[in-house]
């Protein structure tokens, strides 16, 4: 939106009609993609993988994981919405990651993301993958921040996610 800042990829706008740009979250998630592979060649297997992050990371972790050709095991998604939500679910990679466990948490109180809008992206994400894979929690009060509650939820989904081996 014309202000210089670290980011994944470009925002055009915050809204869920908003122009996006395509090719950089596309490119974004190719670097994410070979991070998993270099993982992989290291001897991670793709299920003990899971991809995650705040705002605008959370919606490449999204994008990421959903057009990923291994199966991974989980996402978190934190106060954030899905890139190119319209070209779901076609472009989720031949349903590779269709039981993907997903935890999607959202500050009810943000003015950056709107909690709608976290909402609408569960939403839409139950058209992507196994309905009951996706929880979506929301926090009172919890502004574009997150909180020793999103944190605790976020704990219990990696440790039930990756017991230790």
């Amino acid at each position: 939106m014309k202000m210089v800042m670290p980011s994944w990829f470009d925002l055009m706008g915050l809204t869920p009609d908003a122009p996006e740009d395509e090719a950089g979250i596309k490119k974004a998630a190719e670097n994410i993609k070979a991070i998993i592979e270099h993982e992989m060649k290291n001897g991670i297997p793709p299920n003990r993988i899971i991809l995650g992050g705040f705002s605008q990371g959370g919606a490449l972790s999204l994008y990421t994981a959903l057009t990923c050709q291994h199966q991974l095991a989980g996402i978190v998604a934190l106060s954030c919405w899905l890139p190119l939500h319209k070209a779901f679910p076609q472009a989720a990679n031949n349903g590779v990651n269709k039981d993907i466990a997903i935890l999607q948490c959202h500050g009810e109180m943000d003015p950056m993301i709107p909690v709608r809008f976290g909402a609408l992206t569960a939403e839409k994400l139950k058209s992507v993958v196994t309905p009951t894979k996706v929880q979506f929690k929301t926090y009172p009060g919890v502004m574009h921040s997150s909180c020793p509650q999103e944190m605790m939820a976020v704990k219990e989904f990696i440790e039930k996610l990756l017991p230790r081996i």
